[in-house]
């Protein structure tokens, strides 16, 4: 009697587990969505990571990150190759960072494809306008999120380190925190990477808006109203000692230093590398975390 009891009870279990396993389960997860741009008269593709509490707790709204990739990048590339959605699901598991929606925009793709690229404005690519007056606003309306600067933050690395500088900069009542990673904060004169000839092939078009968007001389030029808006964002500038855009992150802290604006500045170990962007990561999230409020 004991016996058939135990296997009634154990089919019951069994029946139980299958019925549940039908059920879906919340997980974090990491989709490709698009959007048309008016502006850019194209689609734009871009990779959103939503945390596990998003499909269950439909009233919820979020905190958002904005991650952006580097040149020659797409919006897969923090996902792909750099395993962002990995680092998230373990930081906001033990409590270092909070739950939050994160996007990477596609603002590039292969020069060598002639793709244009940034996140700047320039002749036939008008993307810091599509990002502030067509993406920002379809994104916090789709995916619930809270939109007003204390739960907006901003990343990049590379293209994306400059274009997330120069974002905050200008855009300051619209971020609360932005970090920085081996940033592309300005075009020295003598730097033998970019082009010696102003033309208009996508790359040199890139250059020049770098050049014209420099993230060092905007400090350097800021009268006291600016350096009081840029006093409102959390700083955070990241480099390696062998990255070759060193220089112009100590450039970058200087005249921020300089300006009595608060910034965090590490150099750690490490080049313009996948591995140093990726483990970059750590600090980031539990930075931007820290900034956002309650």
């Amino acid at each position: 009697m004991r016996i058939k009891k135990l296997f009634a009870t154990l089919c019951l279990f069994g029946s139980a587990v299958c019925s549940n396993a039908q059920l879906p389960f919340p997980w974090n997860r990491v989709i490709t969505d698009s959007i048309y741009s008016e502006t850019l008269g194209a689609w734009r593709e871009f990779s959103i990571y939503l945390p596990r509490t998003f499909e269950v707790d439909t009233l919820r709204q979020y905190p958002v990150l904005y991650l952006l990739h580097g040149l020659g990048g797409t919006n897969t590339a923090w996902f792909e190759l750099l395993n962002a959605q990995d680092v998230l699901d373990q930081l906001i598991a033990s409590g270092e960072a909070k739950e939050m929606v994160v996007v990477s925009p596609n603002a590039g793709g292969k020069v060598e494809d002639g793709n244009m690229n940034g996140y700047f404005n320039m002749p036939g690519w008008s993307y810091e306008d599509f990002f502030f007056n067509e993406f920002v606003p379809y994104i916090e309306g789709k995916y619930r999120i809270i939109s007003d600067k204390p739960h907006r933050a901003v990343a990049g690395l590379s293209m994306g380190g400059g274009g997330t500088t120069s974002y905050a900069q200008r855009h300051s009542d619209m971020f609360c925190a932005a970090y920085a990673m081996s940033a592309l904060m300005d075009i020295p004169s003598d730097d033998g990477n970019a082009p010696q000839s102003e033309d208009d092939s996508p790359l040199s078009l890139f250059f020049q808006s770098v050049k014209k968007n420099s993230c060092v001389r905007y400090i350097e030029e800021a009268d006291e109203k600016t350096k009081n808006e840029l006093r409102t964002v959390q700083w955070f500038v990241d480099c390696g000692d062998d990255d070759f855009l060193l220089d112009s992150s100590i450039a970058f802290y200087q005249a921020m230093r300089k300006a009595q604006i608060p910034c965090q500045f590490r150099v750690r170990d490490g080049g313009h590398t996948s591995e140093y962007w990726h483990s970059a990561l750590y600090m980031c999230l539990p930075f931007v975390s820290r900034c956002f409020g309650e």
